[in-house]
């Protein structure tokens, strides 16, 4: 049960507050009685007293503890009246122990010279658990290749189900959108020209150079690289990783490298995938709303499109493909102990994984330019 607070000013100058039982809060009560113990002069007088049977409860304690600390440091004396004894004493024994120095937790606010040292901290640290990490998956791997390592290579067909089959759906999707998307932008561009026909040359290049590796990586960094970091942050939990360092089994081996080698054997696959449907999304454009017919766009397309296009979105894919499933297991590897620990490797595993391809994709046009690709 809460309280009411209601005051006024005694004609001898003594603030009278009466507490009466109330079902709603006292909060939007408490300003106006702290604002006029506030006006009262140094050796004034408040009086508070309970019109009716009050329950002894913490809400009440706490406000009236409020208020007599108001009058200690306003230095006004405060009386207590009708309430129950016990209520009497605890307040008085609450203000006859000082506060300990330091017991209250305040926060200080860095400043933007120490958060920006702190971040860069924070981000070497990241760069040199990502390099440590890579340096242990290459020795791995390579134990793979040479037929040394503990691999169990049925897990690698059961990764391959499920970042292959599985994500064709929703790559599909995004990947007929997003050619769809090209060609109307292209259009619009190309009409002020009269040359509606090149539409086929901007969609099949950007999404066999470009777009189809980069599509296809964002949504298998979304789906199979949180799934990486869920599976194994969920083992990390449970211990199963330290109950795999206990056998004297490599947990590297035994849960990264399968899941690596199916990034990389599927994400080229899923690129391809990716760029033909791309590609036919232009066409749909382009046949329904530029009166091109599917002859002259694949014909034009043919003409734009060489072979280096498509390794470069092929290289890309695998490249996206390690990047991906090192995120994924390195955020999974590293989670905490608890539940909401899971939650952040998930998060970190997409977030990293999708900034660790938009810059392996900026060396990328960085270096082809210098080439001439």
């Amino acid at each position: 049960m809460s309280f009411l607070l209601n005051h006024t000013l005694g004609a001898d100058g003594t603030l009278l507050i009466s507490a009466s039982a109330a079902p709603s809060s006292v909060s939007g009560y408490m300003s106006g009685v702290i604002q006029a113990i506030e006006g009262l002069p140094k050796g004034g007088r408040v009086l508070v007293s309970a019109t009716d049977a009050i329950a002894s409860d913490s809400l009440l304690l706490a406000s009236l503890f409020k208020l007599a600390s108001l009058c200690v440091q306003r230095e006004v004396a405060l009386s207590l009246t009708g309430f129950p004894e016990q209520v009497s004493r605890q307040i008085s024994l609450a203000l006859s122990v000082p506060p300990r120095k330091g017991a209250r937790r305040t926060q200080v606010e860095d400043s933007w010279f120490t958060s920006i040292g702190r971040a860069s901290v924070s981000l070497v640290e990241d760069l040199q658990g990502w390099l440590a990490f890579l340096g242990e998956l290459l020795v791995a791997v390579w134990l793979f290749v040479r037929r040394r390592a503990r691999v169990p290579v049925r897990d690698i067909w059961v990764v391959l189900d499920e970042c292959g089959p599985g994500a064709l759906p929703i790559v599909t999707l995004i990947s007929v959108l997003v050619g769809v998307i090209l060609a109307f932008i292209g259009a619009q561009q190309l009409r002020q020209f009269g040359a509606q026909i090149y539409v086929a040359n901007l969609v099949s290049v950007a999404m066999l150079r470009e777009m189809g590796a980069v599509m296809a990586g964002v949504i298998m960094a979304g789906r199979t690289g949180a799934a990486f970091a869920a599976q194994l942050g969920t083992m990390q939990v449970n211990e199963e990783i330290d109950a795999l360092k206990t056998l004297g089994i490599s947990p590297m081996q035994y849960l990264v490298v399968p899941r690596v080698v199916a990034l990389i054997i599927m994400m080229p696959l899923l690129c391809v995938y990716a760029d033909a449907l791309g590609i036919a999304g232009g066409a749909l454009v382009s046949s329904f709303t530029m009166d091109i017919s599917l002859v002259q766009y694949f014909t034009q397309a043919q003409t734009a499109v060489h072979m280096r296009d498509v390794w470069l979105g092929v290289s890309k894919s695998c490249v996206f493909g390690v990047l991906i499933a090192i995120a994924g297991c390195l955020s999974g590897i590293r989670c905490g102990r608890s539940a909401s620990a899971v939650g952040i490797a998930v998060t970190s595993a997409v977030v990293s994984g999708i900034v660790a391809i938009v810059l392996s994709d900026a060396v990328f046009a960085v270096i082809t330019e210098i080439l001439g690709i």
